[in-house]
């Protein structure tokens, strides 16, 4: 009989929400299995008891029949459990090498860590993972994505009995998801333990063989995977068929003058970057990750020195020294990273919506806690964020709950958006939340904003877009219409050099 794991009537609650309840189900060692759900399922949270970061308000975990309580990440660690969360558990200052090998670091007899060896040992998992990266090299300096494999470099390091994957190949490129998948299928023969959350439903399908399905903070449905198929699946998530998700989107087709212009844009990252946006357009960004897309959105919001090149905002010339300069024109950006650049987590909700507009919710030199107050309740209100309170904390929030309160802030009805950049708006959250999220882009473009929409998920890309800039390393290499556009058209042009 192989290894097992078994969580037997779990339940936790928080103030105002009871994030699971009375949640049990069984995992085998050798097999993959999948956690779905809408975000605030009680997926996250789950996870969190197995790693020893919540405790169970009741029931408890257990390891091949033997009942465990873990008090602290670091019991449930020497237990054998490695859970690599959405959230990267990185020092940015350190090396590669260092991260790795954090919780390990052997000294000898004089009191010092081997670099050498430590080196030695950190490039024999790089080599495993085929990247390339060095084990010296400076982790914050590194891309989102590799910061990612370094966090499952640091599992797979401890060799657990039990990894718990929370969506992982989110930054992750197609090369990048091909090394993890791959590293998954090894794990399995040796009959690891394996948990895997992911809202995306071609991963579920390529990689897991039980599904276990979620629904606000209950367990609602168990499925092995090859007996069971997406629309099935999508319906006991949501608990409704939401259908063809693209083919439902009430679509703006009212285009007007163009009101952003680049012109032969040049920075550290990018090099002559030309493209124009109009008021209602939705215009996409596709390339392979470090494609630069990102950084042509940073340069336009202010964020980066730009070295030569125009930015015309309406038609006039726009020099944005920093982003409230960009924000103060009219340009809103979403960033890729909604926890680290996008939101203050430690904040309340009501606090991150009102940030940009502070300065019109004031009563002389202090705030109007009213219509601050008024201004975040439109926003939970429009955009169905799931909160007891304006005033909770955006860390205790689902991912997409805290995609939404992004979007509020920037469409709130104090702020004059002209220009929405989205930069992987739909990054980790469920497919009921991206529906939205879709139909929402189109409802911002039917008001007269230029929508720039950027996802590494090329489906999304091709359905959502009027128009697609596609980039590679740093360059503009082509723009196609929705029309013309296909999946190879435009990895063509994403590979082109």
């Amino acid at each position: 009989m192989g290894q097992f794991l078994e969580f037997t009537n779990i339940s936790k609650a928080f103030p105002g929400v009871q994030a699971l309840q009375n949640v049990g189900f069984r995992a085998e060692g050798g097999r993959v299995c999948a956690l779905m759900g809408e975000n605030g399922a009680g997926k996250s949270t789950l996870l969190k008891i197995l790693s020893g970061d919540l405790q169970p308000d009741e029931g408890h975990v257990s390891i091949n029949g033997s009942v465990k309580n873990f008090s602290s990440p670091y019991h449930s660690i020497k237990s054998s459990i490695s859970v690599i969360y959405q959230e990267r558990q990185l020092i940015n200052a350190m090396s590669v090498m260092e991260n790795v090998f954090l919780d390990d670091l052997h000294e000898n007899k004089l009191g010092f860590v081997s670099k050498s060896q430590l080196r030695r040992k950190t490039q024999e998992i790089i080599d495993a993972f085929g990247l390339s990266i060095k084990p010296t090299d400076i982790v914050g300096k590194l891309s989102v994505a590799y910061q990612q494999m370094i966090e499952i470099m640091k599992a797979y390091r401890r060799e657990s009995d039990i990894i718990a994957f929370d969506e992982p190949t989110a930054p992750l490129t197609d090369k990048e998801i091909t090394i993890l998948f791959d590293l998954i299928r090894r794990l399995k023969e040796r009959g690891k333990i394996i948990l895997y959350v992911s809202h995306r439903m071609a991963e579920i399908f390529q990689i897991s063989d039980d599904i276990v399905v979620l629904k606000d903070g209950q367990l609602v449905a168990t499925f092995e995977t090859s007996q069971t198929s997406e629309k099935e699946l999508v319906k006991a998530m949501v608990g409704r068929d939401i259908g063809d998700t693209y083919s439902s989107i009430r679509r703006n087709d009212k285009i007007g003058n163009v009101i952003l212009e680049v012109k032969n844009l040049t920075t550290d990252y990018v090099t002559d970057i030309s493209f124009d946006l109009r008021q209602g357009e939705v215009l996409g960004f596709a390339g392979l990750i470090g494609a630069g897309r990102t950084e042509v959105m940073r340069a336009i919001f202010g964020a980066d020195p730009i070295i030569s090149g125009k930015i015309l905002l309406e038609g006039k010339e726009a020099k944005f020294k920093s982003p409230k300069n960009a924000i103060d024109s009219g340009i809103a950006l979403c960033p890729e990273d909604r926890k680290e650049q996008g939101l203050i987590l430690g904040r309340s909700i009501c606090d991150n919506i009102s940030i940009p507009v502070l300065s019109k919710v004031k009563k002389g030199l202090f705030l109007d806690v009213k219509a601050e107050d008024k201004l975040a309740c439109a926003a939970v209100s429009k955009y169905d964020i799931k909160t007891p309170s304006t005033e909770k904390l955006t860390i205790e929030l689902s991912g997409g709950n805290q995609q939404k309160t992004i979007l509020g802030r920037w469409t709130s009805d104090m702020m004059t958006t002209k220009v929405l950049i989205l930069d992987e708006p739909t990054k980790g959250i469920d497919v009921g939340t991206k529906a939205e999220v879709y139909q929402m882009i189109h409802d911002f473009a039917a008001l007269g904003i230029g929508v720039i929409f950027i996802s590494s998920e090329l489906t999304e890309v091709l359905n959502i877009s009027d128009n697609i800039i596609v980039m590679h390393n740093g360059r503009i290499t082509g723009k196609v219409e929705r029309q013309e556009a296909t999946e190879e058209r435009v990895l063509e042009l994403a590979m082109k050099d």
